[in-house]
């Protein structure tokens, strides 16, 4: 018997298909940008270590509505960053190196985003999207 239209609805929007699928987009973009575990913890909202890995392992878990938008930021730097910059690398590694630009200081985004608070990530996107003139 084929599954209903609106159990396949319902299973895609469930609370762990949605933590799993951020899960995977978020670690998939520290990938990219070359990030190590305390970084990835810290950008999460600093889990506790063993939530952390079994997050890492199994992209499995039901995520809280902080962690969730903690990772739609993420999500949203890492889409600017490719619309506004060149390449894929120069994408990547944006994050990383020293700003002069207002909310920065001379530091990088990624320190900017280690200070750990959600304002933190939130104000790297919305400077992004004002770049992009979103």
């Amino acid at each position: 018997m084929a599954a209903k239209p609106q159990d396949a609805f319902a299973l895609r929007h469930s609370p762990e298909h949605l933590s799993a699928t951020a899960l995977t987009a978020f670690f998939n973009i520290c990938a990219a940008w070359g990030l190590n575990a305390e970084d990835e913890r810290v950008l999460l909202g600093a889990p506790p270590r063993s939530t952390f890995f079994k997050w890492k392992s199994h992209r499995a878990g039901n995520l809280a509505a902080d962690t969730l938008e903690r990772i739609s930021y993420i999500m949203g730097i890492y889409k600017a960053l490719h619309i506004l910059l060149p390449s894929a690398n120069a994408a990547d590694h944006w994050i990383k190196k020293a700003n002069a630009a207002m909310p920065f200081g001379g530091k990088s985004a990624l320190e900017r985003m280690r200070a750990g608070r959600v304002i933190d990530l939130a104000d790297v996107r919305r400077y992004l999207d004002a770049e992009r003139g979103a």
